[in-house]
């Protein structure tokens, strides 16, 4: 099968296309490899060779998701029968500092790939939403409780969705929406909170924990990459929502406590809750089981240690010269 990954060489992305390359999918990347200015363009480099190493890969192209023509030529040159958009901003924070910049990504890219989708035969279209969609919520939320987004990324990624239903309907496009949480694990080493505390740790400085009683759903990247190849692939997934994750809520502060126990040095400090992020547990998956075969087989202490020992090794991140 002929599949289209835009971000593919993401943290999610290159575990995606791995499994999609090692089932004999002929697999295109779409990936301009940019920084958001979130680490140093050093460290970005780093990543994007140690992923593209991993996938020994090199059908890519180097597009802005947001110019109309190239990303055009980019979907009628490959015609894919599946296209899965995991483009984006990476977070809240790049968003709110940057929200032209993120709706030309966010709303301007995903239109334009709707446009080629419909222009050029795909199939089936998967679209990485995120959990930010729901707002505040509590344990177990499914995927048909209310949205009430805070915060631009979570608007986007909202309103991103209704634009996938809305072309599906129009065009019979089949469509899958992807909703993960807290994804982490090797190869990432951006300003997410898993990376952040492991590094800070790493360092012997203080982890700063906003909020000792908010929670997460952290979700290894494995996992969170299986149930998205299925989203893909899966006959019976089309046109519905998924919750992607590990279905398990885990505070900040026992994150927090659980680095510093692996890691082996650091401190850490409890803050007041970031206004800008909602309030947030575990996601239902029930669903993602029955219709995609979605497992997540991997414990957040399990994640870390994999997370820590990829970092420990890694000559780049080895703590003597973080």
């Amino acid at each position: 099968m002929r599949i289209l990954v835009t971000g593919g060489y993401g943290l999610i992305g290159h575990n995606v296309v791995k499994r999609l390359k090692d089932q004999n999918h002929n697999v295109y990347i779409v990936d301009t490899k940019t920084n958001y200015g979130i680490i140093p363009q050093s460290e970005i480099d780093y990543l994007m060779n140690e992923r593209a190493h991993k996938l020994d890969y090199h059908l890519h192209y180097n597009t802005d998701i947001a110019n109309t023509g190239p990303i055009d030529y980019v979907v009628q040159t490959t015609r894919p029968e599946v296209l899965v958009h995991m483009a984006s901003f990476p977070r809240q924070k790049v968003v709110n500092a940057n929200p032209q910049w993120g709706a030309d990504v966010m709303m301007r890219g995903l239109i334009n790939l709707l446009e080629s989708a419909k222009a050029h035969g795909v199939r089936r279209f998967v679209y990485i939403s995120s959990s930010m969609v729901y707002g505040d919520f509590t344990d177990q939320v499914t995927e048909d409780a209310p949205c009430n987004p805070q915060g631009q990324y979570g608007i986007m990624k909202l309103a991103g969705e209704w634009l996938v239903k809305d072309y599906a309907r129009r065009t019979g496009m089949e469509y899958v929406i992807i909703r993960p949480s807290a994804v982490y694990g090797p190869l990432d080493v951006e300003d997410r909170v898993v990376a952040k505390f492991m590094l800070t740790a790493m360092r012997g400085e203080t982890l700063k924990v906003n909020g000792a009683g908010e929670t997460l759903d952290f979700t290894y990247v494995d996992d969170a990459a299986d149930g998205i190849v299925a989203a893909a692939l899966e006959v019976g997934a089309a046109n519905d929502t998924y919750n992607i994750t590990k279905s398990h809520s885990v505070s900040l502060l026992q994150a927090a406590e659980m680095v510093v126990g692996i890691v082996g040095r650091g401190s850490i400090e409890v803050r007041n809750k970031d206004a800008d992020f909602p309030s947030r547990g575990a996601l239902n998956i029930d669903r993602a089981r029955a219709k995609l075969g979605y497992d997540p087989k991997v414990d957040v202490e399990e994640g870390f240690h994999a997370y820590y020992n990829w970092l420990n090794n890694s000559i780049y991140w080895n703590p003597k010269t973080v």
